[in-house]
């Protein structure tokens, strides 16, 4: 690795060498596995170097692979100590499963040999003939397939197009003698993952085994990645719905105990009512004055109760969506005038009125209009100075392009 000031130095932009293949940071080359940071959107992803048959990535702390292209600002980060094991040690996710095809005995001994030394963790599994290999194949889902491509009977390619078939996520190393440049693109064409030349080098035999190795453990942790958000997402909507369920319950029930009380609310309150008219009509003198007086003001209250009850109802109502305005056209100076003279009769209020002359038409809720202008003159003459009148005006109001009443 770099030291701290040449790190500094190889802070830049990321340019793709298609000659080598390879990524470079302003003239350093850059190497899979390197612990490196790319600005996406004006924010810094660290992630770790990684190559696939579809070119250079970055591989996450999210376990997220970024595409690498040209351009793109990047520059070198610490090394957290293999932070993405799944990456670096494919080996470390489950035991690899291996299978070497090869009608050669020599082979067909060194290779597993070689594989047990480099990847001790792996399983490795040996066939001599490409029919034999089809058995092992059906019977066991392989992370990689070595095969030889000049067999006996069925070559190396036949097996290829036939491991597509019955197993397209597995990847495939075909081996071919030297000088046979035609035969590895045909196995490239084919879809193999790499070819690796006779005689076998062993160092770049691993190499690119454990690459293949990586890849397909990739795959498969992204499949299961998958899988856990498609389970996930499923018990969220389920949990939703139940919750959804739940607040609809909780909402009825409570809308439900809001109807019982103000139903409850009512029989007294008409007791009262009743009351209050018949003592006011059975007692005479200063004691039905007094009497009367006290009387008013339990009418007041219980009119302020009914509208609170009415009020608190209907904001249940909006909460649960169930509120409807029950709009009809009429003529808002002759309805206020109603409304004033109806409170004025009941409550022997002092009111003024303005601008209550010219009609004005607009389509309202009669009796949430009603409601509505009992309670504000209640809480008006409740706060005001005791006689001192009242005053309530209506104006038609008009803006640039709107008209509203």
């Amino acid at each position: 690795m770099l030291d701290e000031k040449n790190r500094q130095a190889a802070a830049g932009t990321l340019t793709y060498n298609r000659e080598w293949n390879s990524f470079e940071l302003d003239g350093y080359e850059l190497q899979c596995g390197e612990s490196v940071e790319i600005s996406v959107f004006g924010y810094w992803i660290p992630g770790q170097l990684a190559l696939d048959t579809a070119g250079w990535y970055l591989f996450t702390l999210d376990h997220v692979s970024v595409r690498l292209q040209s351009g793109l600002p990047a520059r070198l980060c610490e090394s957290s100590g293999g932070f993405l094991p799944l990456l670096l040690h494919s080996s470390q996710m489950h035991p690899p499963h291996i299978l070497i095809v090869d009608d050669d005995p020599a082979l067909l001994q060194a290779l597993p040999q070689t594989v047990s030394l480099r990847l001790p963790q792996a399983q490795v599994d040996t066939s001599n003939s490409a029919q034999g290999a089809l058995e092992l194949i059906r019977a066991h889902d392989y992370d990689t397939i070595v095969s030889d491509i000049k067999m006996p009977g069925m070559d190396g390619l036949e097996l290829l197009a036939k491991i597509h078939a019955l197993r397209p996520e597995t990847l495939t190393l075909l081996i071919t003698g030297h000088g046979d440049h035609d035969l590895a693109i045909q196995a490239l064409r084919g879809g193999a993952y790499d070819y690796v030349l006779k005689p076998i080098d062993r160092d770049y035999f691993v190499a690119s085994l454990d690459h293949a190795l990586q890849l397909r453990q990739l795959r498969r942790y992204v499949v299961e990645q998958q899988l856990a958000l498609e389970l996930h997402t499923k018990s969220l909507e389920h949990l939703v719905q139940q919750r959804t369920h739940e607040l609809v319950e909780a909402n009825a029930t409570k809308d439900q105990i809001i109807r019982v009380v103000l139903q409850e609310l009512h029989i007294p309150l008409a007791h009262l009512k009743e009351m209050t008219q018949v003592l006011s009509q059975k007692l005479g003198g200063d004691v039905a004055a007094i009497v009367g007086q006290a009387l008013t003001g339990i009418e007041d209250a219980i009119r302020r109760t009914e509208m609170l009850v009415e009020a608190l109802l209907d904001t249940t109502r909006i909460e649960t969506t169930t509120f409807i305005l029950h709009r009809q056209r009429c003529d808002l100076v002759a309805l206020c005038q109603a409304i004033l003279e109806e409170y004025t009769a009941g409550t022997s209020a002092a009111l003024a009125g303005e601008d209550l002359d010219a009609p004005l038409e607009a389509e309202v809720d009669v009796d949430l209009l009603r409601h509505l202008l009992i309670s504000l003159l209640s809480n008006a003459r409740e706060h005001s100075t005791k006689g001192l009148p009242l005053t309530v005006s209506l104006r038609s109001r008009q803006s640039s392009g709107h008209h509203g009443e």
